[in-house]
């Protein structure tokens, strides 16, 4: 019996709508301040991280489906410490690498065995989401929340 893979038909779907709004925004709309002294470039080298993450994970899980090092972390720790790596970016950069991780990320997701993807769901708390789209989407309706109002005069 194939193991679900509905993951990855809503993570294809959050990474395109990740590619066409940086095909469509501007340096200037990059670089627009978000809540908590973000900025939209920021939020998605933000995605970045977390899918690099994802994808650090993937690398060290072992064959028999336990992750070799994973230990949780305090997730406001994690943002608050990279919000100023995340901040110092160039604006197009920061945008770039968000698709570039997002594409390895979900190419590695991907790319898992139903074998391997039975052990991962059965271990009931992985140190990363199956469907990358969940973090994304969050993220992604609240930059378009702020590019919206921006635009409204």
């Amino acid at each position: 019996m194939a193991v679900d893979r509905s993951h990855d038909v809503e993570t294809d779907a959050a990474r395109e709508r990740l590619r066409s709004l940086i095909g469509r925004v501007s340096v200037k709309e990059l670089g627009r301040p978000m809540p908590g002294g973000w900025t939209v470039s920021a939020v998605l080298a933000h995605i970045a991280f977390w899918d690099a993450r994802a994808i650090y994970f993937l690398d060290k899980w072992g064959p028999s489906g336990e992750p070799s090092t994973y230990e949780p972390e305090d997730t406001d720790a994690a943002n608050d410490s990279a919000k100023p790596l995340c901040l110092a970016l160039p604006p197009r950069i920061a945008a770039q690498l968000a698709l570039r991780v997002a594409e390895e990320a979900d190419g590695k997701v991907g790319a898992l065995s139903d074998e391997m993807l039975a052990k991962i769901r059965a271990k009931g708390n992985p140190p990363f989401n199956l469907s990358r789209a969940i973090h994304r989407k969050e993220h992604l309706d609240e930059i378009e929340r702020e590019l919206a109002q921006s635009r409204t005069p």
